[in-house]
C-alpha cells in the first residue's frame, strides 16, 4: 500500500477569478491516493492560490463542505491541507469514476472564496470476491459440445487497472472459459463444454474458478464449481433478447411492474420449464426488484431516488430443470421528479456593515444546491423589495447578497432579509433564509438645536448660580456618536468674558447665573452656546441665547437738581431787588416717589433767604441748622468727646512720664560733664520781624466764589511768611463762622460749588 500511494503523482491546477473589488473565487484541483494517513499533507493551498499564511489567519480561513463526514482540514500555520480522516474511495464513491472531494474555502476581510476539488485516486486495496461459497450445476450428460453454463461473476470494488481484469478455470479438461460482451462495458461469463460429458465414466467434476484484478501485486479471489452429471436434457433456455429497458419514475410507489422478460426451452416435460432468477452481483439490487420466477416479471421492491442513482443494470437467468441456463441484461432508467426543495447554506455573513460602505460591498455569501437535475435543478434566488441590497450569482450554486444603495443607519438601523430561492420545477418548489443585518453607526450627523434662537428673561439681583433655562440638542447618531456636550463659546459682555455671567452645564445644557445682574447697568446681553457630539471626528452646531433683566424696584428716586450732598441743605440766593416773577429755583417737588412695589421716594429740603451778600447767606442758614443738626448729632459728638478726653488724658500721663525720665537722665550727664549749656529754640518762636497778635507759623487761606460782588479777603506777604489781612466787615461773620461745627464748613462748599475753605495748623 505504501509503495503504491507514494508512486501517486500530486496533481495541481489552479483557477482565479476576480469578480471585483470586494470578492474573489478561485478554483484549485489536487489528486491524492486513497487510504493516506491521517495528517498526510494534501497540498500547500496558500502557496498554490498565492496567499501569505497571515491572510489565513486574519481571514479566518475555513473549510467548508457539504459531506457530513470531513475529511480534509486547514492547517493555517503552515496554509497547507491535511487529511483528517482515511478516505476510502469504494465507500465514497463506490464504481463512479473519477471520485472527487468538492470543498469550499472561505476568507473574510475581504470575503474571498476558493473552490477545491480533491481527486481520489484508487488503489489496490481489494482483493476480487464471489458472493457465494460455492457453484453447483446439473449438467446433462447429453449436453452437446459446446453447451454454454453462465457463472456468477466476482466482484472488486476497485476501479481500472485495480478492478476485475481476468478469470481462470482449473481444471480444463472438459470445461472452458469464455468471456462474452455486454451492454454497458460489462462482461458475463460462461462455461463451455469442449468435450463430452459420459456420466458413467465421471458423475461429478469440481472445478476451481479464479478471479485476478490488474493491481500489483495480483489480488484474486476463488469460488468452487459442483458439477453433477444428469442424464438427458440437451437443450438450454434461450431469451428472446439479451437486452432489456424499463423506465421507472423516483416517486414510483412499491410492486410496481416494471418489465417481464422470457426466455424459451425448446425441451418437452420438466426439462422445459424454465424458472428466473436475479444474479446475486449487488445485494442492493436484490432487495430493491424482484423477478418472478415462474413469469419473469419484474416488480419494484423499495423506493428509487434520482439523487441517489438514475440508472439500475440487471442480470436475469432463465434455467431449466437440466440446469441449462441463458442470461440477459434489463436496463432500468430513473426518471426525474422535482422532489428536493433548494438548500441554503450560509456560507459567511457579517453581523454588520457601516452605513458608510461602497456600494457593491459583499455582506454575506450563500451556496445553494438543489440534487434535481435539468430544469429541476436550476436555482434562482431573490430579495425582499424596496431595500438597499441585491443579490446575484457570481458562479454555479454560489449566491453573494450586495449593497445596491447607499445605507443610512438614521433612516434604517437593521435590516431583516429574507432570500427566496426556487427551481424552475413544475411545480416549482422554494426554501428560504432570513438574514438580519445591523447597520453600524458612522458620525454623519451634527447635534441639532430644537429652537433657532433662544430668549429667556430673568429678574435683577438675582441669586449666582440661579439655573436660568435650558438648551437642548438632539443628534440622529446612535451611541457615542450621539452624546451631546454643551459648551459656553468665548466672548465678551461690556468688555468682560461672558463666562463672568454664565456657564452651561455640558451634560444637560442647564445655563447658570454666576453673577447677580443688574438691570441699571445693562438690560441684556447675548452669547453663543455650541453642542458638540463624541464622535471621533466630532460635529457641533451652536445657538445664540439671549437674556433678558426684567426690573426690579431696587433703586429710590434722585434729586438730579439741585445737588445734595450728605446733610447739608441746599440754598438758593435771590437778591432783594429781584422783580415779581423772577425764577428761584426748579423741581420744588418735597417728596420724589416711584409706583414700584414696594414704592421707594426721595425728600429734598429747599431754603430760600433773601439777601444781597454770602455772608448774609451763610449767618441765616448756619441759625436754621444749627438747632436740628445739634439734635441730630448729639449722641455722636458726646460718644466723639469722649473717646477724645480719654486718648488725650492717655497720652498726657505718657507725655509726662516720659518728661520726667528725659530730664533725669540729662541732669545727670550735666552733672559729670564740664561742657556749657547752651539754650535751644525752635524757630517757630522768634519774636523778630513780626508782629500781630498770631504765632508766626499760623496761616490761613480763605477762598470765596468768583462771583463775590464783594472782596471779603486779601493777600499779603512778610518775611516770607503769608498773613491774612481781614476786612472788619467779615471778621465777626467769620469768627461765627470758626466756632460752628466742622458739618457746617461742608454746607458752605456744597452751596459755593466745590470750592474750598482749609486751614492749616503747624
Amino acid at each position: 500500500f505504501e509503495k503504491m500511494a507514494n508512486s501517486v503523482v500530486l496533481h495541481r491546477v489552479l483557477f482565479l477569478v476576480v469578480l471585483s473589488s470586494h470578492s474573489a473565487i478561485g478554483q484549485v484541483s489536487y489528486s491524492i491516493p486513497e487510504e493516506m494517513s491521517k495528517g498526510s499533507i494534501v497540498g500547500n493551498i496558500a502557496q498554490d492560490l498565492g496567499l501569505d499564511l497571515q491572510r489565513l489567519k486574519s481571514g479566518k480561513a475555513r473549510i467548508f463542505t457539504e459531506d457530513s463526514m470531513e475529511y480534509i482540514e486547514l492547517n493555517k500555520e503552515k496554509g497547507a491541507l491535511l487529511i483528517k480522516e482515511k478516505i476510502d474511495r469504494e465507500a465514497l464513491c463506490a464504481k463512479m469514476i473519477p471520485c472527487a472531494l468538492h470543498l469550499q474555502m472561505i476568507l473574510e476581510n475581504p470575503m474571498e472564496l476558493y473552490t477545491i476539488t480533491v481527486e481520489i485516486k484508487d488503489i489496490n486495496d481489494n482483493a476480487p470476491f464471489f458472493q457465494t461459497e460455492e457453484i453447483r450445476f446439473e449438467i446433462s450428460e447429453s449436453a452437446v459440445t459446446g453447451a454454454r453454463f453462465t457463472l456468477e461473476r466476482a466482484i472488486d470494488v476497485d476501479v481500472g487497472t485495480n478492478g476485475l481484469q481476468s478469470y481462470l478455470l482449473k481444471p480444463t479438461d472438459h470445461f472452458v472459459l469464455e468471456l462474452q460482451n455486454l451492454a454497458g462495458g460489462d462482461k458475463s461469463i460462461e462455461m463451455v463444454l469442449q468435450k463430452p460429458l459420459d456420466r458413467e465414466k465421471q458423475e461429478r467434476f469440481t472445478l476451481l474458478l479464479t478471479a485476478n484484478d490488474g493491481g500489483e501485486p495480483v489480488l484474486s479471489g476463488s469460488v468452487k464449481i459442483h458439477i453433477m452429471i444428469l442424464d438427458v436434457n440437451d437443450n438450454a433456455p434461450v431469451f428472446n433478447q439479451k437486452l432489456y429497458r424499463a423506465t421507472l419514475s423516483e416517486n414510483a410507489a412499491k410492486g410496481t411492474k416494471l418489465i417481464t422478460v422470457s426466455a424459451s426451452d425448446v425441451d418437452e416435460g420438466s426439462n422445459g420449464k424454465v424458472t428466473y432468477y436475479m444474479s446475486k452481483t449487488l445485494d442492493n439490487l436484490l432487495d430493491l426488484f424482484i423477478v418472478d420466477q415462474s413469469s419473469g416479471e419484474i416488480v419494484l421492491n423499495g423506493q428509487v431516488d434520482f439523487e441517489k442513482s438514475n440508472n439500475y443494470q440487471l442480470e436475469i437467468q432463465a434455467r431449466d430443470q437440466g440446469g441449462l441456463s441463458d442470461s440477459c441484461k434489463v436496463v432500468i432508467v430513473v426518471m426525474d421528479v422535482n422532489d428536493n426543495t433548494p438548500s441554503i447554506n450560509i456560507l459567511s455573513m457579517s453581523s454588520s456593515v457601516s452605513e458608510m460602505s461602497n456600494i457593491g460591498t459583499v455582506v454575506a455569501m450563500m451556496k445553494v444546491n438543489d440534487p434535481d437535475s435539468d430544469v429541476n435543478g436550476q436555482v434562482h434566488c431573490t430579495i425582499s423589495d424596496n431595500i438597499p441590497f441585491s443579490i446575484t450569482s457570481p458562479s454555479n450554486s454560489i449566491f453573494s447578497l450586495r449593497t445596491e444603495q447607499e445605507l443610512d443607519r438614521e433612516r434604517d438601523a437593521e435590516y431583516n432579509i429574507t432570500v427566496m430561492c426556487s427551481d424552475e420545477g413544475v411545480p416549482s418548489l422554494s426554501s428560504s433564509a432570513s438574514l438580519r443585518l445591523q447597520i453600524s453607526d458612522v458620525n454623519d450627523n451634527a447635534p441639532v438645536f430644537e429652537k433657532g434662537i433662544y430668549e429667556a428673561f430673568v429678574g435683577e439681583n438675582n441669586t449666582p448660580g440661579l439655573s436660568i433655562f435650558t438648551v437642548k440638542a438632539s443628534d440622529e447618531d446612535s451611541n457615542q456618536n450621539a452624546r451631546v456636550s454643551y459648551i459656553l463659546e468665548d466672548g465678551t459682555v461690556n468688555g468682560v468674558s461672558v463666562s463672568s455671567y454664565v456657564s452651561v452645564s455640558a451634560d444637560s445644557g442647564v445655563i447658570n447665573a454666576v453673577r447677580s445682574f443688574d438691570f441699571e447697568q445693562f438690560k441684556d446681553f447675548h452669547f453663543r452656546v455650541k453642542a458638540q457630539d463624541g464622535g471621533s471626528p466630532s460635529l457641533s452646531s451652536n445657538v445664540t441665547v439671549t437674556i433678558k433683566i426684567q426690573d426690579q424696584n431696587d433703586n429710590a428716586p434722585q434729586v438730579l437738581y439741585p445737588v445734595q450732598t450728605g446733610g447739608s441743605l441746599v440754598a438758593e440766593i435771590v437778591p432783594r431787588s429781584a422783580d415779581v416773577g423772577y425764577l428761584v429755583t426748579k423741581k420744588l417737588t418735597v417728596v420724589v416717589e416711584d409706583n414700584g412695589q414696594p414704592s421707594r421716594s426721595a425728600v429734598v429740603y429747599i431754603n430760600v433767604a433773601v439777601a444781597d451778600s454770602f455772608p448774609e447767606v451763610l449767618s441765616e442758614f448756619t441759625d436754621f441748622t444749627h438747632s436740628k443738626e445739634y439734635n441730630d448729632n448729639l449722641t455722636f459728638y458726646l460718644v466723639l468727646a469722649l473717646a477724645a478726653v480719654s486718648f488725650l488724658f492717655i497720652t498726657c500721663v505718657v507725655v509726662i512720664i516720659s518728661v520726667k525720665i528725659y530730664r533725669w537722665r540729662q541732669s545727670r550727664i550735666f552733672y559729670h560733664s564740664n561742657l556749657p549749656v547752651i539754650p535751644y529754640y525752635s524757630p517757630g518762636y522768634t519774636g523778630t520781624g513780626v508782629t500781630g497778635t498770631l504765632p508766626h507759623m499760623y496761616n490761613y487761606d480763605v477762598c470765596m466764589t468768583t462771583n463775590s460782588r464783594n472782596s471779603d479777603c486779601k493777600y499779603s506777604t512778610l518775611g516770607g511768611q503769608s498773613v491774612l489781612v481781614v476786612d472788619p466787615s467779615f471778621t465777626e461773620t467769620m469768627q461765627r463762622e470758626m466756632k460752628e461745627q466742622i458739618l457746617l464748613e461742608e454746607s458752605t462748599h456744597s452751596f459755593l460749588g466745590g470750592k474750598s475753605f482749609n486751614t492749616n495748623r503747624y
